[in-house]
């Protein structure tokens, strides 16, 4: 499997998931959904999960997959690992939440 690694940024942002999912619906949800997103960036790795080019607009080369409520922004590293720039809830702003976590 194509090796994975996490951005600063995208490492905060699962702490942020992981505290807010716990603190509405508690601790069995939020661990079951932050398993659920390890998953899909493993998917995304094995190459079981649809992925799409981000549109023009963002201004960067990489891809984005859902899992459920969240978006998985990533790039290919020059390695050829999966690197995971940054995970946005889907009622942020993608592009301007984008541009500010892509720049770590």
């Amino acid at each position: 499997m194509t090796p994975v690694r996490y951005s600063p940024t995208a490492e905060g942002r699962l702490a942020e998931i992981y505290v807010y999912t716990r603190e509405t619906w508690g601790e069995a949800q939020a661990d079951r959904y932050l398993r659920g997103l390890a998953d899909a960036v493993t998917g995304i790795a094995r190459g079981d999960i649809v992925s799409r080019r981000l549109p023009a607009e963002f201004g960067a080369e990489g891809w984005y997959a859902r899992h459920e409520r969240h978006v998985i922004y990533w790039k290919q590293l020059p390695d050829g690992a999966i690197g995971v720039v940054t995970i946005l809830h889907e009622r942020m702003h993608q592009m301007d939440r984008f541009r500010e976590d892509a720049g770590d």
